[in-house]
């Protein structure tokens, strides 16, 4: 593979400049597939976590004063090459298991490539007809592949917080409607009462969620959780009225999902809206032998969760679902009178964003690539890959703190100092990376599994190294 380093001759115009050549646009964009070529091949095998020199040398040579006069685009991508490139962490290989973050997989890097050449702002069919459409197939499929209702409606957004605040944008938008307010019209001053029903380990999303709507973050009613971080069902507050409820389906440390079915018998009795956050743990609905975790789910009002997790597109990919679609237009619809519209769904209707990329390609490549099938054997095999690090931790004597049901291991090394210089020590030595967490009042280390690219290899490497460091 050849990597061009050009500089500017006598005469010559920057690239980028409307004196470049069709043939000079064309170097520059191999040059830029060439390095990122170089680049995935090369993150196999280099250390997860940047050395803290490459950083440094990032600020260094990248930073400083403005340029005042145009710098040759060429000369630019390979310094962001050599500089940022080494400064990266390698989430995209299979020994990152630091947060639930999903690697990229080639057909959808390739994907967003095309994509992102075509750069079309897809917030209305009259300027993106094929990015527009294409993210209607892809929301179809994603309302097939997880066995939601079909007439539900959707947005790709950035991720799960905007996916979480969405949601509740629509559910803020119905509860209010069927006590006689308007709010999009007349905000939330003078609004009827609206408790907010959440697990007293909910995600921080759902907070900052819920702060932006102005519900606040304090304001909510916190249900107990047990052992595993599961809503108690049998706790619920004892309120009469409309309320929106949000449960989780896979809690960020154990991976556990609480009780759908109980909570939404709950729920209807109330006319409440029931919310869940399924940024990762929703899509153990595609595995058969997962599948039970997330029984019931479908009977909810809304649903969000990331296509960057578990799914592996590029980073940024959130996906709101929402069962009465009239009740998510009715939240974030939008119009003026330059604005072209069609019979067809229009997504600025759906989404906070008007101007945005097309998220959905990416969806509609992973899905078709993948089919069915291979969407859960990547989901099975991540869990499987859990499992095989929670056994061989356990049988080097460290404790894990979870049951281990889908992605997610949470370790104890000893009291909470140990396993805290554990975690720096491994984070350190680069073989993988893994973030620490507190669980129930103590120190654990957090192991998240959710790259196509993990292997049998990478698990057996990575355990090495724990149990080394651990030992030391």
């Amino acid at each position: 593979m050849t990597i061009r380093h050009a500089s500017l001759l006598p005469g010559e115009s920057p690239m980028g400049t409307e004196s470049a050549s069709d043939a000079e646009r064309g170097d520059l964009l191999r040059d830029a597939a060439e390095r990122g070529i170089a680049y995935r091949a090369g993150i196999i095998d280099r250390r997860v976590a940047p050395d803290p020199q490459a950083v440094r040398d990032l600020t260094a040579n990248l930073g400083g004063p403005l340029p005042e006069h145009p710098v040759d685009a060429q000369e630019m991508l390979a310094q962001l090459d050599r500089f940022g490139s080494p400064a990266t962490m390698a989430t995209s290989g299979g020994r990152f298991f630091g947060f639930v973050i999903g690697a990229s997989m080639p057909s959808t890097v390739a994907a967003g490539w095309l994509a992102t050449a075509w750069d079309q702002n897809t917030g209305l069919l009259a300027a993106a007809p094929a990015t527009t459409l294409i993210e209607d197939i892809a929301l179809e499929w994603l309302l097939e592949i997880l066995d939601l209702p079909r007439e539900s409606g959707g947005a790709f957004v950035t991720g799960c917080q905007m996916a979480n605040f969405t949601a509740l944008a629509a559910a803020r938008h119905a509860v209010l409607a069927r006590l006689g307010w308007d709010v999009e019209s007349q905000g939330l001053f003078g609004a009827p009462e609206l408790p907010v029903i959440v697990s007293a380990d909910a995600h921080n999303t759902i907070f900052k969620s819920l702060a932006m709507l102005g519900l606040g973050r304090d304001r909510v009613l916190r249900v107990p959780i047990d052992s595993q971080g599961r809503m108690r069902a049998d706790a619920m507050p004892g309120i009469n009225g409309p309320a929106i409820v949000c449960i989780q389906h896979g809690n960020i440390n154990t991976g556990a999902f609480d009780p759908a079915d109980p909570i939404i018998d709950w729920a209807r009795e109330r006319d409440a809206w029931v919310h869940v956050d399924g940024a990762f743990g929703l899509w153990a609905r595609v595995a058969p032998d997962r599948a039970p975790l997330a029984r019931g789910v479908e009977r909810a009002d809304s649903w969000a969760t990331d296509a960057h997790k578990w799914l592996n597109v590029p980073y940024d990919c959130g996906i709101a679902l929402v069962r009465d679609r009239s009740a998510l237009r009715g939240a974030m619809g939008t119009g003026a009178a330059y604005l072209q519209e069609s019979p067809v769904r229009e997504p600025m209707h759906f989404t906070p964003e008007l101007s945005r990329r097309a998220r959905g390609v990416e969806v509609w490549a992973a899905l078709k690539t993948l089919g069915r099938s291979g969407v859960a054997e990547m989901v099975e095999r991540c869990c499987s890959h859990a499992t095989r690090f929670a056994e061989g931790l356990r049988a080097a004597g460290f404790e894990v703190l979870n049951d281990v049901v889908l992605n997610q291991v949470l370790v104890s090394f000893g009291d909470d100092a140990t396993t805290l210089r554990v975690i720096e020590r491994l984070q350190a030595d680069g073989t993988c990376f893994c973030s620490g967490t507190t669980w129930q009042g103590r120190a654990a280390m957090r192991i998240s599994v959710s790259s196509y690219a993990t292997t049998e290899r990478d698990v057996d490497l990575s355990l090495a190294a724990m149990r080394r460091l651990a030992s030391a």
